[in-house]
């Protein structure tokens, strides 16, 4: 027997947020999905929303991203300190701090979070370093995330004042383009690289919401199996250029 799950004010707010929908949808959708987010977004497409291109894995937390690469650019390292407020973010001594920890992570080849909080800073431990900050600042901070990458060649990147770092692997050296790549994943969120690197699940998703969409809509009430499918396809291979780095639009062709 399943319990219906609390719909708070907050939860619909953030699905606005996220999907651009009206409040009275998210709702709904949030209602007949048992709060599920990812479904909820799932289910006011298959009701022919046109509900906004963010995703779950990109919401607006607070904190600085730190993206910086090994001296000889085989290496790259993308480091996440968090915080609770903006204030404290946009802090020059906070991102001074963020900074501090990535450079700490590029010397030392840092491989994980836990090895991360070992390194030591001047004598103290970057775990050490976060305690007294989240003391002196009365915030809850510490190593949100962090991503190693390592290529023939790395290009590294950060957007939006410390809010976005994104890493970009070559098999050889091209710095004005990695730098180009990087700043188009930045701005076009791409799902992958090429349509044969989207997981299976992602696309079968993608596909039943289409399918669900044209069944809902009374222009395709009639029309022939085999037309069907060939709308899907279509409506899929644009959901590729959409969501595919090499299929994507150049951003700096505007």
């Amino acid at each position: 027997m399943s319990t219906a799950v609390a719909i708070t004010a907050a939860d619909i707010n953030k699905l606005r947020q996220a999907t651009g929908a009206g409040m009275m949808d998210c709702r709904k959708a949030l209602t007949e999905t048992n709060g599920d987010f990812e479904a909820a977004i799932d289910w006011l497409r298959k009701q022919g929303q046109k509900v906004a291109a963010k995703r779950s894995d990109r919401e607006a937390k607070e904190g600085v991203v730190i993206a910086k690469t090994s001296a000889d650019n085989k290496t790259g390292f993308v480091v996440c300190i968090s915080c609770e407020t903006d204030f404290v973010s946009k802090n020059a001594d906070f991102v001074a701090f963020a900074q501090s920890i990535a450079d700490a992570a590029v010397a030392n080849d840092v491989k994980s979070v836990e090895e991360l909080n070992e390194v030591t800073i001047n004598g103290a431990k970057v775990a050490d370093m976060i305690n007294d900050k989240l003391a002196a600042i009365g915030e809850k901070i510490g190593v949100a995330k962090f991503e190693r990458v390592e290529a023939p060649y790395v290009a590294s990147y950060i957007h939006g004042a410390y809010r976005m770092g994104v890493l970009v692997a070559l098999n050889k050296e091209a710095a004005e383009a990695g730098k180009d790549v990087a700043m188009q994943i930045a701005a076009m969120n791409p799902l992958a690289v090429d349509a044969n690197s989207i997981p299976a699940e992602t696309i079968e998703r993608e596909r039943a919401i289409v399918l669900e969409t044209m069944k809902a809509d009374p222009k395709m009430a009639g029309k022939p199996d085999e037309m069907l499918s060939k709308i899907a396809e279509g409506k899929l291979n644009a959901f590729f250029k959409e969501n595919t780095l090499l299929a994507q639009p150049f951003v700096k062709d505007g």
